[in-house]
């Protein structure tokens, strides 16, 4: 075997590992609210840093220190927690904290986009709780939540965000490559964050304008 072709497999895992991680639901969680914030508000740097926080820190910090927590205990395999049964627990604490934070988000009258988007992300954690224990099948989170951040970019900022669908597919191609998801996992992981997460944005930015 030469050596480029024991070398392709560590550069294929090397980037699907650098997509996995820098593209985790975290990541979209966090920086989604921020970006959507600094629209809808008219560029109010205030604004954008306050509810575009209450939605990353309620649906991604506050979860993902949880995870990691439980993850260095050996609660669940890793940050990921790509064993089925483990999931839920990060489950129950994403749904809990990110419901905290939409409480918030109506009682301090956000903008209407930002409470559709919290209440988009809180439809897609719900439908993935019943699709994986009701179900039994582990839907890719990766794909759902990075499909459905894209959806929602294109509505707030225009078709030329479909750009985004590049990265969409490059993390979803990672969760198959490192054999953490099925390709028919990680499908419906994309139909569910275009149906639960894009869709419901859009019905809900239609009937709150």
């Amino acid at each position: 075997m030469s050596a480029q072709s024991t070398e392709a497999p560590g550069i294929r895992r090397h980037l699907a590992r650098v997509a996995t991680e820098v593209l985790a639901p975290w990541v979209w969680v966090l920086g989604l609210p921020l970006i959507v914030a600094w629209k809808v508000t008219g560029q109010h740097l205030g604004e954008t840093v306050l509810w575009g926080s209450i939605v990353g820190v309620t649906g991604s910090l506050i979860p993902m220190a949880v995870i990691v927590r439980g993850a260095r205990k050996g609660k669940w395999d890793s940050h990921h927690v790509t064993d089925r049964a483990g999931r839920l627990v990060p489950f129950a604490v994403c749904i809990g904290s990110l419901a905290t934070g939409f409480v918030v988000l109506l009682a301090g009258g956000a903008p209407y986009e930002m409470i559709a988007l919290a209440a988009a992300e809180l439809a897609c954690l719900v439908a993935a709780l019943a699709i994986t224990f009701g179900r039994k099948f582990k839907i890719s989170m990766h794909a759902m939540v990075a499909a459905g951040a894209a959806v929602m970019l294109i509505r707030v900022y225009g078709p030329w965000l479909a750009l985004v669908f590049l990265g969409v597919g490059w993390v979803c191609w990672s969760r198959v490559e490192l054999g953490d998801h099925t390709k028919a996992e990680v499908m419906a992981g994309m139909v569910g964050g275009v149906v639960f997460g894009g869709a419901v944005f859009f019905w809900l930015n239609m009937i709150l304008t």
